[in-house]
C-alpha cells in the first residue's frame, strides 16, 4: 500500500473502536457526584501527560517535520492545562493546589514513553491518542451542555477540540509520509491498536472503580 492507502486502511480499522469508545464514555446514568470540576481535575492529568510525552519524544526525534509537530503539541497541551486551571478557579476550585502527578503516571503514558521509533510514536500518539481525545471531548461537551455549563462546553468546543483535531490530522499526514514499507505499516497498526486497547481498559477501570464517565481526553 502507498502511505495514503495505508492511512485510509488504518482509519477503517480504528474507526469502529473509536465509536465504541465514545459510546462507552457516555454510557449509563451519570452519578450525582460526577461534577464538571471533578472531570476537569481528571483532565489536568491527561493534559500534563500529553505535554510531557510530546516533550520527551521531541528531544530525540530526527525528522524535522515531526519534531516541529511535537513542539506545537507541547505548546497546545500546556495551553489547555492553563485554560482548564482558569476554568476550575471560576468554578471555585483551587487549581493551584492540585497535583495531577500525585498518583503517578498512567498506563497509557508508560506505554507511550517506551516507544522508540517515529512511526510507532506518530501512530500511537498523534493519530490514535488524539483521535481518542476528539471522541472523548465531544462526549464531555455534550455532557456540559446537558447540565447547563455552556462556558466549559465552549472552552472545549472552541479552543481545545480544534487543537486535538489538528493533532490527529497531522498524525494522518505524517503517517502517510513515513509509513511506506510493509514493516513500517505493521508497526504503525500495532501501535495504534494497542493505544486504543489501553484507552478502553483505562476507561472501563475508571468507570467500575470510581464511577467516572464522560471525562474529556487531552
Amino acid at each position: 500500500m502507498t502511505g495514503n492507502e495505508f492511512v485510509e486502511h488504518l482509519d477503517g480499522k480504528i474507526g469502529e473502536a473509536l465509536e465504541r469508545l465514545g459510546r462507552l464514555s457516555g454510557a449509563g446514568e451519570a452519578s450525582k457526584d460526577l461534577t464538571i470540576d471533578r472531570l476537569l481535575t481528571i483532565a489536568l492529568k491527561n493534559e500534563l501527560e500529553a505535554t510531557e510525552i510530546a516533550a520527551i519524544w521531541l528531544a530525540d526525534t530526527r525528522e524535522l517535520d515531526v519534531k516541529l509537530a511535537l513542539g506545537r503539541q507541547v505548546g497546545d497541551e500546556s495551553k489547555h492545562y492553563r485554560a482548564i486551571c482558569d476554568r476550575l478557579k471560576e468554578l471555585g476550585t483551587d487549581a493551584d493546589g492540585i497535583d495531577p502527578g500525585q498518583s503517578g503516571y498512567s498506563p497509557m503514558f508508560q506505554y507511550l514513553r517506551e516507544l522508540k521509533s517515529t512511526i510507532a510514536r506518530v501512530a500511537a500518539g498523534q493519530f490514535a491518542r488524539e483521535g481518542i481525545a476528539v471522541v472523548r471531548n465531544q462526549c464531555f461537551i455534550d455532557y456540559c451542555d446537558a447540565v447547563g455549563d455552556a462556558k466549559t462546553a465552549a472552552l472545549y468546543r472552541d479552543i481545545i477540540q480544534p487543537d486535538e483535531r489538528h493533532h490527529h490530522e497531522l498524525g494522518r499526514h505524517l503517517l502517510a509520509r513515513y509509513a511506506l514499507s510493509s514493516q513500517e505499516q505493521t508497526e504503525a497498526s500495532q501501535a495504534a491498536l494497542r493505544t486504543i486497547e489501553l484507552a478502553e481498559e483505562i476507561q472501563e477501570m475508571a468507570r467500575l472503580k470510581a464511577g467516572v464517565s464522560r471525562a474529556p481526553g487531552c
